[in-house]
């Protein structure tokens, strides 16, 4: 098992990660009955998404003798209703400055500057 999630009440969640303890608070969104103040289900999922992307590159990073520290990952998520979804998420990644040698720059993790990727989902 990875996680628990325990029902607080309100449309609120207490999410526990086993292994380190570390807990993560969801809420409902305004726009969907709730209070608004902690990430929403899809606000995580969205947020994952950046989280895997930007992890992935620290491994290739790593793996290629490169320090990607200061990476940043704006995440914009669209909601679609009837059924209520994330329609599509957008993902803006910024890199720091950094000099990469020629050969850095043509391997796959090679620093892009202001690269974006939008991903749809299948309506």
């Amino acid at each position: 098992m990875t996680s628990t999630i325990l029902y607080l009440g309100d449309l609120r969640t207490e999410c526990t990660h086993l292994r380190s303890g570390q807990t993560i608070i969801t809420d409902a969104p305004v726009d969907n009955n709730g209070k608004g103040e902690a990430f929403s289900p899809t606000d995580l999922a969205a947020t994952a998404l950046g989280t895997c992307m930007v992890t992935i590159m620290g491994i290739a990073a790593r793996n290629h003798g490169l320090n990607i520290d200061g990476t940043k990952v704006e995440i914009t998520k669209h909601m679609a209703a009837d059924p209520r979804r994330i329609a599509a998420v957008d993902v803006h990644i910024t890199m720091p400055e950094t000099h990469y040698s020629s050969k850095d720059k043509k391997n796959p993790g090679s620093r892009r500057k202001n690269m974006s990727y939008g991903i749809q989902s299948a309506s």
